[in-house]
């Protein structure tokens, strides 16, 4: 190469880095009035929409291997296609569950600053882990629904927290996001508290989906927060099926992988 190319080259290089700069210059300007925080403790970090490395190392990540129907942790590896006790004992309406972190006292206030407190930024977070630990539903489905909000339900709280997080989903994955297809026309009470048979029975026939030709044959994954009992899921999955949906499965940010207690069921 000579001396030319040389330079040539090096201007190139020295032009790129200057628009990689310029790009990020609005962020960096935005970072010295006010620096990025630690979604859960508000101390300083080094990037947006992350955790401190203390918080971070608090958050248990569910990893491989788990139950194939429930997403539930297992003590060892089973193989392929294992299943939990507790997926045989009590079969699921849908096909596959996953989370991305264990539901405890570390992961409800992330959870719980998107669900009650509006604080989007933490979406980002939270729809990255999910990504990766539902990459094989993603990857395999039609369709991403949102468990859905009873209109008054939405209008006080202005937003559906599963919403936000599908359609962060559908951004990073390009997999359609069907926010309307499917309703919820039961007001129902929270289910915080309730047993597993009050759950069941408060979201019977909660749901319905808008055109009954949306689903049919289709591959869905079903987008929520938190599963705890399963029993908003079950009822959206029947639901979905019954206008011939091909597959369910279910992909939430905190699942509860201990004995189901009223007082830590977040679930609607």
């Amino acid at each position: 190469m000579s001396d030319m190319d040389d330079e040539v080259a090096e201007n190139t290089a020295l032009i790129q880095r200057l628009r990689v700069w310029g790009r990020s210059l609005p962020a960096r300007l935005a970072d010295l009035v006010a620096p990025p925080r630690c979604l859960a403790c508000g101390d300083e970090v080094v990037a947006t929409a992350a955790l401190c490395p203390q918080c971070w190392a608090k958050i248990t990540f569910i990893e491989e291997p788990v139950c194939a129907v429930m997403g539930l942790p297992l003590d060892f590896d089973q193989g392929e296609g294992a299943v939990s006790g507790a997926a045989l004992a009590n079969p699921p309406d849908w096909d596959r569950a996953r989370g991305a972190v264990v539901f405890d006292d570390h992961s409800r206030p992330l959870i719980h600053a998107l669900k009650y407190h509006d604080r989007m930024e933490v979406a980002p977070f939270m729809a990255g882990a999910m990504a990766r630990a539902g990459r094989r539903l993603l990857a395999e489905a039609d369709v991403l629904v949102p468990v859905p909000l009873h209109r008054w339900r939405l209008w006080w709280r202005r937003f559906n927290q599963s919403a936000v997080l599908a359609q962060r989903l559908g951004e990073a994955t390009g997999r359609p996001v069907e926010v309307l297809a499917l309703r919820r026309v039961k007001r129902t009470r929270s289910q915080v508290g309730l047993s597993q048979a009050e759950r069941e029975t408060n979201v019977a026939r909660a749901f319905a989906v808008a055109d009954p030709e949306a689903f049919r044959g289709r591959r869905v994954v079903l987008v929520d927060d938190v599963l705890t009992t399963g029993a908003t899921a079950n009822a959206c999955a029947r639901t979905l099926k019954r206008a011939g949906a091909a597959r369910v499965d279910v992909l939430v940010f905190g699942l509860v992988v201990t004995a189901r207690r009223p007082h830590i069921d977040d679930e609607e």
